[in-house]
């Protein structure tokens, strides 16, 4: 190293290298970046992450060790990712350390959690689940202590939280709520684990030991997407169309529907807060100081035009209070009288903790929008289908960057996909091969996605021997949805596939090789069902998933909740549903929807049975 350090350096650098080793492993991977970054509120892009990895890894084994982190501790003064790095580090603001649960963390290694996150979670659990009678038991979770962690270690609230950002994911027969065992409270964890996985929630370095011993900083992870989730449903424009209202001069209503949740939110508050000259550029550093929260207040309040909502007033002497943190607790007073005093408190706003506050703001649009539809307008919004939506999640699942929101507008510069080739185990050429972002807005940003587009494309006809005839990298940009999607499922299969890696003695994994082991299974089993292909239509009962499933793992399905004999078409679907639910809690990963089985989807039909399969051979 070029430069000597003092043995106080030393010591920090330790301890950041230590808060940055979540798993007390001795070593910093992309993820634990990433994850840290989140936690602080400061999320790194991808890209950036793959750059300070690609820059610092110096014996390239795709993570970093102390004497790496320390070398780049030094170099990085002028750097701008560095500095940025370094600032998120440095922040106290609502981080405690606490002593990991692991074997390894428990030996002095220490996890940074936010205690802020904590409190906030536990009061929307309490608040959101407080009449289900299942919950009784567990609720209220005191916000001021780790309850909150020993409340979702049997399963049951993860569960129910699922069904309530994505209603009914999870079919209630499923969950086990009487006489817990080790046992059934695994398979509770299962559930949620994989069910969370199939709205799409990055669950990829979670498993069920971790959330029964409470980890928190994998808990908190875990917890603040699946609020998320719920919190955003409808902050799109083809789930609420009076959204077109943030249309500005010469945009297009293609070019509105491509924003984040998150950008839509800001637009949201912005349109609002024009009338009084307020713009916000953040949820973080902008709302310290209660303002703009006060007048947006005032703007979204009811006055009384609406029938049966009658008007509130919003007091805004409180504005006018010196003391900031006196201020922002007169200001949530104000958001109470709108039942909206939710996932912040006086101290969050005034530290600017931008995932509580960003929370805090889509309350406020879910409750009281304000906004009505253009007149005189008619547009055709597309509403995501079924299969969009399988694709979307699959991939958030797996963690990719950027988090994709609307499936064609996110693919178009091929970041994603070429990050999906690495999960199948075909390599990509970073260095020299894809253009990074960030693109210019015109002329050569658009051909450097195109390249991008190219290159995706050729990687899946000659790399991974994917059949995409016809399909170029013009059409990926383009977001041409069929060849788009064409694309995208052989990812998906391939992804699957790879479950069954080394099975079959040496045969190549594919349809034939699953349906001889599925009906093999089932035979062994003494089950009278059994399939032809995946387009056989006695699919659509569920029944040869449910036998298959009890198969595996015998006297799991319940059949007294089955319904076998003249199905009406609401038969069917509850037959999917439990189906579906049950895979999940035996530990099988599927993303595919009970609709899949009752309309007999072939694809989608595959990959339960892969992911079955995968299950009863004990590779997943």
């Amino acid at each position: 190293m070029s430069q000597q350090i003092s043995p106080e350096d030393m010591e920090d650098i330790k301890e950041c290298f230590q808060k940055m080793d979540l798993d007390g492993n001795g070593f910093i991977s992309g993820s634990e970046i990433g994850e840290v970054f989140r936690a602080l509120g400061s999320p790194m892009p991808g890209y950036q992450i793959r750059e300070l990895l690609r820059k610092n890894d110096r014996d390239n084994d795709s993570r970093i060790n102390l004497v790496e982190f320390t070398a780049m501790f030094q170099d990085m003064k002028d750097d701008h990712i560095g500095q940025a790095f370094r600032k998120a580090l440095n922040k106290k603001e609502g981080i405690v350390a606490i002593g990991g649960t692991s074997e390894i963390s428990s030996e002095g290694t220490q996890h940074s959690i936010s205690e802020q996150e904590r409190f906030a979670f536990a009061n929307y659990i309490n608040s959101t689940l407080e009449k289900d009678p299942d919950c009784s038991r567990m609720l209220p979770i005191n916000p001021n202590t780790g309850a909150l962690f020993k409340a979702l270690a049997d399963g049951i609230v993860l569960c129910k939280l699922i069904n309530q950002s994505v209603p009914e994911t999870i079919d209630e027969r499923t969950i086990n709520k009487k006489r817990l065992t080790a046992f059934t409270t695994q398979e509770n964890l299962n559930l949620a684990l994989n069910s969370a996985s199939a709205i799409g929630c990055q669950v990829v370095n979670i498993g069920a030991q971790d959330l029964k011993e409470g980890k928190p900083h994998l808990v908190l992870g875990l917890l603040w997407q699946i609020i998320k989730i719920g919190l955003f449903a409808d902050i799109e424009l083809s789930r609420n169309e009076a959204i077109a209202a943030l249309l500005e001069e010469g945009e297009s209503l293609e070019e509105l529907m491509k924003l984040s949740p998150e950008e839509l939110l800001l637009r949201w508050a912005n349109f609002h807060l024009k009338k009084v000259g307020i713009t916000l550029t953040n949820f973080s550093g902008d709302i310290k100081d209660s303002k703009a929260y006060f007048h947006l207040l005032e703007q979204i309040a009811p006055d009384g035009s609406k029938d049966n909502v009658p008007r509130i007033d919003i007091d805004m002497a409180g504005l006018y209070e010196k003391d900031l943190a006196k201020r922002a607790e007169r200001m949530l007073e104000q958001a109470d009288s709108l039942g909206c005093r939710q996932f912040v408190t006086a101290t969050d706003v005034v530290s600017g903790n931008a995932k509580l506050n960003m929370a805090f703001v889509a309350t406020l649009f879910n409750k009281h929008p304000a906004l009505t539809k253009p007149e005189n307008q008619e547009w055709n919004v597309m509403s995501e289908t079924r299969e969009e939506r399988t694709f979307r999640n699959w991939m958030n699942s797996l963690g990719v960057s950027p988090h994709v929101h609307h499936i064609y507008g996110d693919l178009q510069d091929a970041m994603v996909i070429l990050q999906l080739y690495e999960k199948i185990k075909v390599p990509v050429d970073w260095d020299n091969r894809v253009n990074m972002p960030p693109f210019r807005a015109v002329g050569g940003g658009q051909m450097k996605k195109i390249e991008n587009c190219n290159y995706a494309v050729e990687l899946g006809k000659e790399k991974a021997g994917f059949s995409l005839v016809g399909i170029g990298g013009l059409d990926v940009f383009d977001g041409n949805p069929t060849l788009t999607l064409a694309l995208v499922w052989q990812l998906m299969r391939r992804y699957t596939l790879n479950v069954l890696e080394d099975l079959g003695d040496g045969q190549v994994a594919g349809d034939d090789l699953i349906i001889t082991w599925v009906n093999k299974t089932l035979a062994e089993a003494e089950k009278t069902s059994s399939i032809k292909s995946f387009k056989d239509k006695s699919l659509n009962t569920s029944l040869p998933v449910l036998d298959l499933i009890d198969a595996i793992q015998p006297g799991s399905v319940n059949f007294e909740l089955v319904q076998k004999e003249d199905l009406t078409d609401e038969d069917k679907l509850k037959n999917a549903k439990y189906a579906i639910s049950m895979a999940r809690k035996i530990g099988a990963k599927v993303y595919a929807l009970p609709e899949d089985l009752v309309e007999v989807n072939p694809k989608m039909v595959m990959t339960i049975f892969a992911c079955l399969m995968g299950r009863g051979m004990k590779k997943v």
